[in-house]
């Protein structure tokens, strides 16, 4: 869920955090899952990309549609393979926190071609975010409300 959906009044979009536009119910996986379940969450859910997480939710990898595609030009059968053999790792993801300000976002966003981002609070996974959330929170933050 999202806090922007439920502000109750206006307020300057530039003093918005990433805290109030990310979806913190996120659909994760584990290392062990394997490429093909991925591969049906990803296209079944509509998703871009899944967290891959351990137990206690700790951040470990990324895998994109960029990954499956690349599994898939390399010849590697995506039932015989796991999230752990697919992902992009860690140390490679791009992450934000949830103080991080959205016009720091932006500006990640852009420069890195991103569309979205994991939300991390030290290596836990919090939240994901993306380009669309940033917009709606701009809309949101710009709405009228009755009081």
């Amino acid at each position: 869920m999202r806090l922007a959906e439920y502000m109750g009044k206006a307020c300057d979009p530039k003093t918005l955090t990433v805290h109030q536009i990310m979806e913190d119910a996120v659909f994760t996986c584990t290392p062990e899952t394997a490429g093909v379940t991925v591969a049906q969450v990803l296209t079944e859910r509509n998703f871009g990309s899944v967290p891959v997480v351990t137990e206690d939710k700790t951040l470990v990898g990324l895998i994109s549609e960029f990954d499956l595609l690349k599994a898939m030009t390399d010849g590697k059968d995506l039932r015989k393979i796991t999230a752990g053999d697919i992902m992009t790792p860690q140390e490679k993801l791009v992450t934000v926190t949830e103080e991080t300000p959205v016009l720091d976002l932006i500006k990640i966003l852009q420069e890195r071609h991103l569309i979205r981002v994991p939300v991390v609070k030290g290596k836990t996974l919090v939240g994901i975010v993306a380009r669309r959330d940033v917009v709606f929170g701009y809309v949101k933050a710009l709405a009228r409300y009755w009081p």
